[in-house]
């Protein structure tokens, strides 16, 4: 614990270096240099009192020993010059260890104000080398002052919440312990503290021999070589004589690649720097994510019996890119045991961003049929910029909670029905968590790692009134309408497929007579204002009807909503709660139907919906629809951009035929298809990528002809027709796909999609109607205009940066997703 006196004296320092260093992460360095130059005289002055000799100033370097510094015999100004000097000097001193000389390699005194050297030596010299826990505690709160991570995606891990994570992970004293992206070093001081601890309250104390061992078996690597300086200088001043960090790059070297570890700890950064990473080919999942790959390169540096815990950003957990998706497959798979949700503040004031920690535990997930999720809602600091202290603290419940779910999975309890106190809702017996079976998690392909997502309950833990939903609404189902009451013209009937995502289109809808409806329907017509909600197949998609739309008559399996009392409920915070996972989940919870889920009236009015007051209605619906206009636009750009190239009249037009083979895909005789991952890897058509093998060797999978590979494109040739995309891999094609391959050296595969893509709109336009597709002699003919290859390069690079703008509007759009589902989500879980 850092005591008053020492962090007074902390603070005193920086106080005299703010009006010549003004920023933070300088300022530590000069303090963490000053400290580390008094504290080798330190031990030099101790060394010699028992009758040794000075190891650090010594022969040449006597001259610039701390106490020749400030015990009198200088000036102020010559003073400023020895010191600088040293500086200099001291990274090139090799009779000190080599982790004194990384950490004066290129230093330098940013600042030339004798005055306020004195000063600033005056409390360093207050400070005593002793090797205690007060000085790795003084240098801990230092480094909290830093906020120069940010830009980088590296935000420092507060301590309580790193703490947190390694009692719950519980290191030992015979394991090796990683962080690969170390930082500071906080998460490896910690399992070294723990253990430490959990040592002598087992009345075990830790050995010299064991201590020894203990800090050989930690290690961690970071890219910049600052952090790895600063990691070094804590280690060192927590009793690790000689640490095991490393300037390392995880995602892009394979030095180290082969070593493996029983425990990591991890907090890695959230962002990728601009222009992607380029990882070597050994991870299994294929990304230029930086938390994507971080994540999947802690999980397959797992020993055996290895277990980790690790910060992830919001995006981890649901985002549906492909890497995304398969990171969680082979997580869920093999890794994962538990889930914990953080509020979003956490990392305040360097980010608002939203994260969870996940851990793994690889032999334990191999036994489990289970995964625990469970919520942090305070962690003990409000969570705004400052992060004031507050009295509540969900972190020791939560903590023992997971502690004791981890319990029971080694002690084989679940999954039978539930321990004592279980309710039917998935908790188990426990306060904030939720018990998932692990195939559950991955039932719809997306491997989503939302707990509310699963959650079962009907909703009752909100502070706000839970009340059932036919109290406060009015809900109709619509009527069985039959296909021979249909008519050409008249009303429009809206169905299941008529409602997308936050909007109505008719293009699909039937209609029937005015009469029939007057005679039969008539209190099924759609009002403007009403909520329309699916409650078959995909149940939950939402839209509210417009003047516009109307007249409009309801069909079965779509249910209609409007508040009873709008001064009690407003109709626009119903359609939040309406669209919300605890609302959506609970109806699939109750619905009937294997192949398609479905619900009705009935099981809506099992339903309860909290009811804050209308300010804090209003005050949600604010905040969602500040939300939804970005979404909307990130929307925009990514479903509307298209390459965009400026064809110059001088460039050559060819048949596409010319520069490229057309490769026709057929559908294989008699193939067996499996998703198991045996076989080779089958493409059908555009709406049908998936995870298809065709298993058995055949005849016609030897076929080079059938085969489309990684230096190809993609076209659908079935409506909608045109380019799919660029291909990574060799895969099988079916009839629905056929392969373009550049032949020519004039034609750059990248260029060849692009131009493609630009001209999917022609394409697809001369093969008529919506469901036409187009043969491969047409493909070949198409006109394609063909630059140089430089030309083509820099075409390129344009169209690249603007696919870098529309893939963060789309990482975007799954951000703002995101907090729209937390806004949402704390109205059923919290005030």
């Amino acid at each position: 614990m850092l005591d008053v006196e020492t962090r007074r004296r902390i603070d005193t320092a920086r106080d005299i270096l703010v009006g010549k260093v003004p920023d933070p992460k300088s300022q530590v360095e000069q303090i963490t240099l000053a400290l580390m130059y008094k504290f080798m005289d330190d031990i030099d002055a101790q060394a010699e009192e028992y009758g040794g000799n000075a190891t650090f100033f010594k022969g040449d370097f006597a001259q610039y020993s701390w106490r020749r510094l400030v015990g009198g015999g200088l000036g102020a100004v010559e003073m400023s010059n020895v010191y600088e000097d040293a500086l200099r000097q001291m990274g090139e001193n090799r009779g000190i260890p080599f982790l004194f000389q990384q950490m004066f390699k290129n230093a330098y005194l940013p600042f030339r104000d004798p005055e306020t050297l004195r000063m600033f030596f005056r409390v360093i010299g207050e400070f005593e080398y002793d090797n205690s826990e007060r000085l790795g505690d003084a240098f801990e709160h230092l480094l909290s002052i830093m906020d120069s991570q940010g830009e980088a995606g590296q935000f420092r891990t507060p301590r309580h919440i790193i703490d947190f994570i390694v009692e719950i992970v519980d290191p030992k004293k015979d394991d090796m312990i990683l962080d690969p992206a170390c930082g500071t070093a906080g998460f490896l001081i910690s399992a070294y503290k723990h253990i430490e601890k959990s040592n002598e309250d087992a009345e075990t104390p830790l050995t010299p021999a064991e201590r020894a061992k203990l800090a050989g078996n930690v290690s961690g690597y970071d890219i910049s070589p600052d952090m790895v300086r600063l990691s070094l200088v804590n280690l060192y001043l927590h009793s690790f004589p000689d640490p095991d960090i490393f300037e390392y790059d995880t995602l892009t070297s394979e030095e180290r690649w082969s070593e493996y570890a029983n425990v990591i700890l991890a907090n890695p950064p959230f962002m990728s720097p601009k222009g992607g990473i380029r990882p070597h080919n050994r991870f299994s999942v294929t990304s230029r994510r930086s938390e994507v790959l971080f994540v999947d390169y802690i999980a397959e540096h797992l020993t055996p019996d290895g277990r980790a815990g690790v910060i992830v950003p919001e995006g981890i957990i649901f985002q549906s890119q492909n890497a995304h998706k398969q990171l969680r497959k082979m997580l869920v798979e093999d890794y994962l045991v538990a889930v914990i949700s953080l509020p979003p503040g956490v990392f305040n004031p360097y980010s608002g961003v939203k994260t969870s920690i996940l851990i793994l535990d690889k032999a334990l997930a191999k036994q489990s049929d289970t995964i625990g999720f469970f919520k942090v809602e305070n962690d003990g600091f409000d969570l705004g910029a400052q992060r004031r202290e507050i009295d509540r603290n969900d972190l020791p419940a939560v903590k023992g909670e997971v502690v004791e779910y981890l319990r029971r999975l080694r002690e084989g309890i679940y999954m039978d029905g539930g321990d004592e106190g279980d309710e039917g809702d998935g908790s188990y017996g426990f306060e904030t968590g939720l018990v998932v079976e692990r195939e559950r998690v991955g039932a719809d392909g997306e491997f989503n790692l939302s707990g509310e997502r699963y959650r079962i309950s009907r909703g009752t833990s909100s502070n706000y009134p839970m009340v059932d939903v036919e109290q406060v609404v009015f809900f109709q189902e619509g009527p069985g309408i039959r296909s021979y009451e249909y008519q050409d013209g008249g009303y429009p009937i809206i169905n299941v497929r008529c409602v997308r995502d936050g909007r109505i289109d008719l293009g699909d809808s039937r209609a029937v007579s005015p009469e029939l409806v007057d005679a039969k329907w008539s209190h099924f017509r759609v009002e403007a204002g009403d909520i329309l909600f699916t409650t078959s197949g995909t149940i939950g998609r939402v839209a509210v009807t417009q003047q516009e739309h109307l007249p409009l008559l309801m069909n079965t399996s779509v249910v209609r909503f409007r508040s009873l009392d709008k001064n009690r409920l407003s109709d626009d915070y119903l359609y939040q709660c309406l669209r919300s996972e605890m609302f959506v989940n609970g109806l699939k919870s109750q619905a009937t139907g294997s192949a398609q889920l479905n619900c009705g009236p009935t099981h809506i009015r099992k339903m309860k919906l909290p009811i804050p007051s209308l300010e804090i209605q209003r005050e949600i619906v604010s905040e969602i629809e500040g939300y939804q206009k970005v979404i909307d636009g990130a929307r925009a750009v990514v479903e509307n951009w298209r390459p965009r190239i400026a064809v110059d009249p001088e460039w050559s037009v060819v048949e596409l035929g010319e520069v490229a083979k057309v490769i026709a895909g057929q559908s294989p005789p008699g193939a067996s298809y499996n998703n198991d991952g045996n076989g080779e890897p089958f493409y059908q058509g555009k709406t049908e990528f998936g995870d298809n093998f065709i298993g058995k060797p055949v005849k016609w999978t030897t076929d080079p002809r059938r085969f489309a590979e990684n230096t190809d494109i993609l076209m659908s040739v079935r409506a909608p027709v045109g380019p799919v995309n660029l291909t990574n891999e060799r895969v099988c094609i079916g009839r629905g796909l056929a392969a373009i391959r550049p032949e020519n050296s004039d034609l750059m595969k990248d260029y060849a999609y692009f131009m493609l893509r630009m001209l999917e709109p022609q394409i697809s336009g001369n093969t008529g109607t919506a469901f036409a597709s187009i043969n491969m002699r047409d493909i070949k003919r198409i006109p394609f205009p063909l630059p140089d290859v430089a030309t083509q390069k820099t075409v390129v690079e344009h169209v690249q940066v603007e696919q870098e703008w529309v893939e963060a509007s789309r990482q975007l759009i799954e951000r703002m997703e995101g907090k729209v589902r937390d806004v949402v989500g704390r109205v059923w879980s919290q005030s």
